[in-house]
């Protein structure tokens, strides 16, 4: 994370930007202590601060301090808020479960979207890439760990492709004009055998990503771990952790 101190805050913004450079600070030391547990250079792993429910003042406060990597995952609240950073220097990422209506408003700000979870979906990105002219667009295969059972025929309605699914998922990405397959995502399951075990559902996730990268080498993502579980998933191998109320606090109640 590089510091972009230069343009700093406003006096009626001082309180809330010590507050998040105390809320980053805090979550950098976290993720530099477990990656030292872990072996790992800090720097493989990027922190991306999931932004979802809070203002645009608070996005413009973080680029302040650095942050480079921001996350959303409802396009309705994205959109505008993008459109008034668009001059920051920020990488925005999409995280949540994606419509194929919403695929091109998506498109005029994600850089990455980690939330690939159906071939329709591919169809879908890659059309709206080609037609929009943009730079090619980052995916990562959503795997919804809590399906992964001895038979994976069941899902948890949290979104995110069968574990089975992700080979067919992975040759689609990685041949769709307009798309870049970047790599895997998942979040700790709250149902099934990896329930209350992130470690071990990260591990899980780390294997899937192995497999991915000995048919697509440049497939190096893993993405994992969130506030309660980022050093589990930094353990396991995660390259990027979606961090948000360990940044921002408690978040305000969704509109």
């Amino acid at each position: 994370m590089t510091e972009n101190r230069a343009s700093g805050p406003t006096p009626g913004q001082r309180a809330r930007y010590q507050e998040l450079d105390s809320g980053l600070t805090t979550v950098e030391q976290r993720i530099a202590e477990a990656c030292a547990a872990a072996g790992r250079p800090r720097d493989e792993v990027t922190l991306v601060v999931v932004t979802k429910t809070y203002p645009a003042s608070d996005v413009k406060l973080l680029s302040m301090l650095g942050v480079e990597h921001v996350a959303e995952n409802r396009d309705q609240d994205a959109a505008p808020k993008a459109e008034e950073c668009r001059d920051l220097p920020l990488s925005w990422h999409f995280v949540g479960q994606l419509q194929t209506n919403k695929v091109r408003s998506v498109l005029r700000y994600a850089d990455r979207v980690h939330s690939v979870d159906r071939l329709r979906l591919v169809e879908a990105l890659s059309a709206g890439v080609l037609k929009a002219e943009r730079a090619p667009l980052g995916c990562l295969i959503q795997v919804d760990l809590g399906a992964d059972s001895a038979t994976g025929e069941f899902t948890t309605g949290r979104g995110g492709a069968l574990p089975g699914a992700v080979p067919e998922l992975a040759d689609a990405l990685a041949a769709a004009p307009g798309l870049r397959l970047d790599g895997v995502m998942a979040v700790a399951p709250l149902l099934g055998r990896f329930a209350g075990n992130p470690r071990a559902a990260f591990g899980r996730l780390a294997e899937i990503a192995s497999r991915v990268r000995e048919v697509h080498p440049a497939a190096t993502m893993v993405s994992a771990g969130m506030s309660g579980d980022l050093e589990q998933a930094i353990a396991a191998g995660a390259t990027h952790v979606r961090v948000g109320t360990a940044v921002l606090g408690a978040r305000p109640p969704l509109g």
